[in-house]
């Protein structure tokens, strides 16, 4: 029987490649302790981190404040100031800067933490570590989680101990929204697809970054190899933007993950077959990639392992150029699932 515990360390791990803090203080202890349920991770990375954050002192930032004072602070809203006949009692409305922290990092980490120990399945000895952690967040503003705008978070030497932090957060918001289940709002018990996909992604691009940089991994964009004499209408040409390319030489790889519930479409007759369209988009990338036809791109689909009898294992040449398809099986011990990955490293030396 497979330990759920790996599958769920593991996902920390994953979580520690993706937002790039694999070197971060505590990793080794949270990796390798044993965790029940998903969310007693998340808690524990959250008490871990934003304890350490308190420590060293909680981001902030210089964030602007109008109030009613009776000396001159900042610069005097004149307007402001006469439509409240402020000046008639001896006062101004003044505008100034406030360092504080009470910034939309600290925002996001106090409302999250507010629904995990509402929501989440955590041990009641987390569920306290984090309020005992609420007090030091006093100052800062409790938002909706789903007000959160993930992507206005922006990060430098100052706040990238928050990188992983706000990515569990953002985890927890997109992948673990309350749920109703029997008459009461919880939390899922594991982790939505469509987050766990984009973590999968991040995942593979942050390992390949740590261990292999000499493979330049990145999310690249391929060009569309049209014939320029007839191109009315190419601006219309979707975007075709890779999950994973690694390039070594004159050889690229062109991975792309999958995390599906199901690895492998079934027909009318029962026959198991790689899922058409994801075949179709890798051998799309890979063809118009391969400007010189020369077979020195290759295209890898890499799916997560589910537990289906039969999974992915495809390695064909289609046209000149290698095309494969295989699983990742995060259930393993990462010494067993880095074994993988360094193997499919491996495609860009045959």
């Amino acid at each position: 029987m497979t330990d759920r515990s790996i599958a769920i360390r593991n996902v920390y791990v994953m979580m520690a490649y993706a937002f790039r803090t694999i070197r971060s203080d505590g990793s080794d202890r949270i990796a390798a302790e044993t965790f029940d349920h998903l969310h007693d991770l998340l808690a524990e990375i959250l008490v871990h981190g934003v304890g350490a954050q308190v420590k060293r002192g909680l981001h902030r930032d210089y964030l602007r404040r109008s109030d009613d004072l009776a000396t001159v602070r900042g610069r005097i809203d004149v307007a402001r100031t006469v439509a409240t006949r402020s000046k008639v009692r001896g006062r101004l409305v003044c505008e100034f800067d406030e360092y504080e922290p009470d910034t939309p990092y600290n925002q996001a980490l106090k409302s999250v933490m507010v629904l995990l120990i509402r929501h989440g399945e955590v041990s009641t000895q987390r569920r306290d570590a984090l309020r005992r952690l609420l007090p030091y967040l006093d100052a800062v503003t409790l938002i909706p989680p789903t007000s959160i705008r993930w992507d206005g978070l922006t990060y430098h030497r100052a706040n990238s101990a928050y990188r992983l932090l706000l990515g569990v957060c953002e985890l927890i918001v997109r992948g673990l929204l309350p749920t109703q289940a029997a008459g009461a709002a919880k939390l899922a018990s594991w982790v939505s697809d469509d987050a766990m996909s984009s973590l999968y992604e991040r995942f593979l691009r942050g390992y390949y970054a740590t261990h292999h940089p000499e493979f330049s991994p990145a999310a690249s964009t391929v060009s569309w190899d049209f014939d320029e004499t007839r191109a009315l209408g190419a601006e219309q040409l979707p975007a075709m933007r890779t999950d994973v390319t690694l390039r070594r030489g004159r050889r690229t790889l062109i991975i792309d993950a999958k995390y599906y519930s199901r690895s492998m479409q079934v027909g009318m007759w029962g026959k198991a077959t790689i899922h058409s369209a994801n075949l179709y988009q890798v051998l799309t990338y890979v063809k118009n990639a391969d400007v010189d036809r020369d077979g020195s791109v290759s295209g890898l689909l890499l799916y997560a392992r589910t537990d289906a009898p039969l999974q992915p294992d495809l390695d064909v040449t289609i046209q000149g150029n290698r095309i494969g398809a295989r699983t990742l099986d995060l259930d393993r011990p990462w010494a067993d699932l880095r074994a993988q990955l360094e193997d499919t490293a491996r495609w860009l030396e045959d």
